[in-house]
């Protein structure tokens, strides 16, 4: 398939046999034919390889790639580098999309002549549905009012699904090869650098949340671990830098959000008595106690991160009771 077409959807799957089956038809159910479904194939060791080429047999539409295990961000610069659509959009091989959802991302995106567009999406647990960033108002936004927007984690979440993005932004920024965790350090920065951002909340995008996703910690604080705190914690003060170098209009919203994430974690390391992250508490607590007043006072601090502050945080100067 040389010529262009008008989304690429790039699916990179690594030992989801049982799975990865719906994810395909889902996207083979499109009501937009004008696709190309890149699958990567990251080094899987039970038979999701074999179910992609399968469906490529049936559709011409289907490349499958093979490449050697590796991280996400490896994996989806490989579909990347194969993809020629217009637009780019990713799906997580144990989630499924809507029969309609390439077609309404591209429209909203050619309506609002944006860069990025955005959909709502639903989180399927344990058989129950539950909304995740569902509105009824269409946002068209500037790069300033997109990234908040994303950074309040509302109306958007960092993941890269459930979003269509201009092709040409991945040729300035490509995902990091190492880590595990590449879309909080690289959604921003497409969101940073498009001219408009359009986002309505109607839900086409499943989730699937299981024990066996790489992000479950988001919704179970005991999984959190020191290696993925530190990851966190390397990539939002990266955040912070870039986006006070490139959007110097949001820098104090990008400081705040970087404690405000600190904060959170106190919170939830401390109350879930997580022994392993002390080293990783002991760090926030010191970040903290040297901002403290800075934080306090900022005009964007939400009440319960101020009843957090005073709670495990000590001001400068004060003794521990």
């Amino acid at each position: 398939m040389d010529q262009m077409v008008k989304v690429s959807v790039i699916m990179l799957t690594y030992n989801r046999e049982t799975l990865v089956g719906r994810a395909i038809e889902s996207i083979l159910a499109q009501t937009m034919e004008d696709f190309e479904y890149i699958i990567v194939d990251n080094g899987s060791t039970d038979k999701s390889g074999e179910i992609a080429e399968e469906y490529a047999k049936k559709d011409a539409r289907i490349r499958v790639l093979h490449i050697s295990k590796s991280n996400i961000g490896t994996g989806r610069n490989a579909g990347l580098d194969a993809a020629k659509g217009e637009y780019v959009t990713f799906i997580d091989d144990d989630d499924t999309a809507e029969p309609d959802m390439l077609e309404f991302l591209y429209g909203l995106a050619k309506e609002a002549g944006a860069e990025i567009s955005v959909c709502g999406s639903v989180k399927e647990a344990d058989g129950i549905l539950s909304p995740n960033c569902v509105f009824e108002e269409k946002l068209t936004m500037t790069p300033e009012e997109a990234v908040v927007t994303l950074l309040e984690r509302k109306k958007i979440k960092t993941g890269m699904p459930a979003k269509l993005v201009k092709r040409e932004l991945f040729e300035e920024v490509r995902f990091p090869v190492e880590g595990k965790y590449e879309d909080i350090r690289t959604t921003y920065k497409y969101f940073a650098i498009a001219n408009c951002v359009v986002a309505q909340g109607a839900p086409k995008y499943r989730v699937l949340r299981h024990t066996g996703n790489n992000s479950a910690f988001t919704t179970n604080d005991v999984l959190l671990t020191p290696e993925q705190l530190d990851e966190y914690f390397d990539a939002f003060r990266e955040r912070k830098e870039f986006l006070s170098a490139k959007l110097p209009k949001i820098a104090d919203y990008a400081q705040y959000s970087e404690w405000s994430y600190m904060i959170s974690m106190c919170n939830k390391i401390s109350r879930n008595k997580l022994v392993s992250c002390q080293k990783q508490l002991e760090f926030v607590k010191k970040e903290l106690t040297e901002h403290y007043e800075e934080f306090y006072e900022s005009e964007y601090i939400e009440e319960f991160e101020r009843e957090f502050m005073r709670e495990y945080i000590i001001r400068k100067g004060e003794k521990n009771n």
